[in-house]
């Protein structure tokens, strides 16, 4: 039994923003306590509670989130996600039957069911709340994933958390969080923070990914796919 913690970021349809990412973290659904508790004396041991996000990334939290990213690269954790870049170049009307939301849930669908998940395991799917219509969209999942494998979907559990009390989950952020900045390109200006842009060149050296490209398929350590959209004839 494994447990996936999903997050998303920039994944609105009319945000504005040109790329958006939506991946998890994955760990064997026994040692969640064991990961909890390190995570904690490692915050304790650089003096820095607060909530681990990509947002708060700064100089004095640098680094705990270095060592955090060290950890992670040396368990068993896993990571994917998907990067969609040109947002604005989607075509729902053709591929999406005209609904943003339609894409969304592919996407989910396309994001668990991966040669990393294979369906002789099973899964327990945990998803940030995001707004008042995370029932709906849960069980829409959960109805598109049973459809997929025809009642038999090996993600049998779903349940939406927050992400202040769960840290894969702002494990998860951290990394889609470096992975949108870099696609965006916000390295590159000349106010970008130093502090992400530092932890950002740490994730791609442990990786040894750039963090705007997909990986190889097979990559089960820290696997990203990058889709682009297909353009209409």
């Amino acid at each position: 039994m494994y447990s996936l913690y999903i997050d998303e970021s920039c994944h609105l349809e009319h945000d504005r923003m040109p790329v958006m990412c939506i991946g998890y973290t994955k760990i064997n659904t026994g040692q969640y306590a064991e990961i909890k508790q390190h995570i904690k004396e490692l915050k304790l041991q650089h003096k820095s509670p607060t909530e681990v996000k990509w947002n708060n990334v700064s100089a004095s939290r640098l680094p705990l989130y270095k060592a955090l990213v060290d950890y992670f690269f040396a368990t068993n954790i896993d990571f994917r996600c998907i990067l969609v870049k040109y947002k604005d170049k989607l075509n729902h009307e053709q591929f999406n039957q005209g609904d943003h939301n339609n894409f969304y849930y592919k996407l989910i669908y396309f994001l668990l069911k991966s040669a990393t998940n294979p369906p002789a395991n099973q899964y327990n799917v945990y998803l940030d709340i995001k707004d008042t219509r995370g029932k709906e969209r849960l069980n829409k999942i959960e109805e598109v994933l049973q459809h997929k494998y025809n009642g038999k979907s090996p993600f049998v559990f779903f349940q939406h958390i927050h992400s202040h009390e769960n840290v894969l989950l702002q494990l998860t952020d951290l990394f889609i969080g470096a992975i949108t900045f870099k696609a965006r390109g916000l390295q590159e200006f000349e106010n970008a923070s130093k502090a992400k842009v530092e932890l950002l060149r740490h994730i791609e050296e442990k990786s040894g990914y750039s963090l705007e490209e997909g990986t190889e398929p097979w990559e089960t350590k820290f696997n990203i796919f990058d889709h682009q959209p297909k353009q209409a004839l």
